[in-house]
């Protein structure tokens, strides 16, 4: 009989990362191979430095910040005073540039340890983390398709955190569907452009951390072709290199459920100067260059959400009492404790193999068994993770009880954060749709039956479970052979049902990697496993969907 829960002591987030980077994906060894050796002990280093930035800068300060929010006033958009600290303490740590390439002034770390760093700051105020996160997706595209010229005038000021980055993406009647971007990027006649045009929801994409913030930019050319081979990309400078103002602002800021203090902006460009990045009707080729990594990094936001979720409802049951004792002795309170507990810790395992295949994809010579694994497990990781932070959160509000419902505790605060989650990036809708059409669909279903076998091998207890993704898959490949929209219709259920099972795949290495482990993962395989099954039935009924759109 496995020990209770209460009886073993449990790891920090911190402590899981460590675990996970150094034993599960064994980033020492995959560092090494790749012939830059990173040691347990440097990323244990690094990890509890992230972990001290975060609680000393960020921790005590995000519920402040969250009531301040980000206020616009006639084209400025201020941020919540403390911030001003907190990315001073980010630039002097060196923290943008530790995935970045050490020829522009980065640390050129891996991929992997990144996205632990990042769910440790965005578990402390995920208002704050977006800002250096959408900088690191700038940084990657412009490493990946700007000239040697413009990384060598761009990239250094990025990377140190001297400039901040955005994607402009998003128009009002273009939302998912980009083949409706209409922003016009006309030739200046001397190699540069002049872009005309509204992009809306650009995080960050005005502030008063930085004296510039450079704009990657969705445009078309005037001889464009329609649709989505006419887009382009291009880099709009908020300050030009003479000093003056770039034509474009922020026309105002978006009032939101959550991460209020993070300025969420509708973008006017009157004119503005960019430069092409990539080739002329590119552009989406150079955005989706860097969607796995961007994809995986909300997926670590929905795992940093259940974490900030489990510290404030576990520090609140062991204080509340009730009944002679504290809640967190009640059973039903003990549940929802070690759902969110097992939810979060599956979630951040099941990331960080993502990140591992992500950099082993990007080694000299690449691996393209490691490719297909990245692309398999990112819709995954980013709709089942953030679907399951937003549960966690829930669970946090409830252990809270009347409390929770109340802003005081934080706890409401971090509900309304994860919300946006699930949207941003891709809805965990079009993921659904991306797991199954493209990348089952794509090669048969081969990577996916495989990545089932490796999890059934891992452990008995994952026996069933595979059993039923295995029946799913076959289910969607001749769904879709026979009428895609009944795949469709079926592929949320589908990808959260491979969501659980790998999930408890996860658990079962960490389990038999460090007893420590045992009794979470033992709870995770007997109770929330069979999740995993009940999708079934509703994976096998895509027709009741099709059936409510007939004419």
């Amino acid at each position: 009989m496995n020990a209770p829960i209460s009886a073993v002591p449990l790891p920090t987030p911190a402590e899981d990362l460590v675990f996970g980077l150094t034993r599960l994906i064994d980033l020492p060894g995959l560092t090494a191979a790749a012939g830059a050796p990173l040691g347990a002990e440097d990323i244990e280093a690094i990890i509890n430095e992230a972990e001290r930035f975060s609680r000393e800068q960020l921790w005590p300060n995000a519920q402040a910040a969250d009531r301040h929010g980000a206020v616009y006033e006639n084209g400025v958009v201020r941020v919540p005073p403390s911030y001003k600290e907190s990315y001073r303490g980010w630039v002097e740590g060196g923290w943008q540039g530790l995935p970045a390439p050490a020829k522009h002034g980065g640390q050129g770390l891996p991929q992997s340890l990144w996205m632990a760093v990042q769910e440790l700051v965005c578990a402390a105020d995920m208002a704050f983390s977006l800002c250096p996160l959408l900088t690191a997706g700038a940084i990657e595209a412009l490493e990946r398709y700007a000239t040697p010229e413009q990384a060598e005038r761009w990239l250094p000021r990025l990377v140190s955190g001297e400039w901040t980055g955005t994607m402009n993406l998003t128009e009002p009647q273009a939302g998912s569907d980009l083949s409706q971007v209409r922003t016009r990027a006309e030739p200046a006649g001397d190699g540069t452009y002049r872009l005309h045009g509204q992009k809306i929801y650009i995080t960050w994409g005005e502030h008063d951390l930085t004296r510039n913030t450079l704009h990657l930019v969705l445009a078309r050319l005037p001889d464009a072709p329609p649709g989505t081979r006419g887009i382009s990309l291009f880099a709009a400078p908020k300050v030009l290199p003479d000093g003056g103002r770039n034509a474009l602002r922020c026309g105002g800021i978006e009032r939101k459920l959550g991460i209020h203090a993070s300025p969420t902006c509708t973008m006017l460009f009157d004119g503005a100067e960019a430069e092409l990045i990539g080739e002329p009707n590119r552009g989406l080729n150079a955005m989706f260059a860097m969607m796995n990594a961007a994809r995986l990094g909300v997926g670590v936001e929905g795992v940093a959400q259940g974490a900030r979720a489990l510290a404030l409802a576990e520090n609140y049951a062991a204080e509340r009492v009730q009944g002679g004792h504290s809640i967190a002795r009640h059973p039903d309170v003990a549940r929802m404790l070690a759902e969110i507990r097992a939810t979060t810790l599956a979630g951040r395992l099941l990331a960080l193999e993502a990140g591992a295949a992500l950099d082993r994809s990007r080694m000299a010579g690449g691996d393209a068994e490691a490719e297909t694994r990245v692309a398999l497990l990112t819709p995954i990781v980013k709709a089942w993770c953030t679907d399951r932070g937003v549960d966690c959160a829930s669970l946090g509000v409830q252990v809270h009880g009347g409390m929770g419902f109340v802003e005081d505790t934080g706890a409401a605060q971090v509900l309304r954060d994860a919300r946006i989650a699930p949207i941003y990036e891709g809805t965990n809708g079009i993921q659904a749709i991306d797991l199954v059409v493209r990348k089952v669909v794509r090669d048969g279903g081969a990577a996916m039956r495989g990545l089932i076998e490796e999890a059934r091998a891992s452990d008995a207890r994952l026996e069933r479970a595979a059993d039923t993704l295995a029946r799913a898959t076959e289910w969607v490949l001749a769904a879709a052979a026979r009428d895609p929209d009944e795949a469709e219709a079926s592929a949320t259920a589908y990808l959260d049902a491979a969501g659980w099972l790998l999930g408890g795949w996860m658990l079962a290495r960490a389990a038999a990697a460090d007893e420590r482990y045992a009794p979470i993962a033992a709870f995770y395989l007997r109770r929330l496993l069979p999740r995993a099954e009940a999708r079934l039935a509703e994976i096998e009924a895509g027709d009741a969907v099709l059936a409510l759109l007939a004419p």
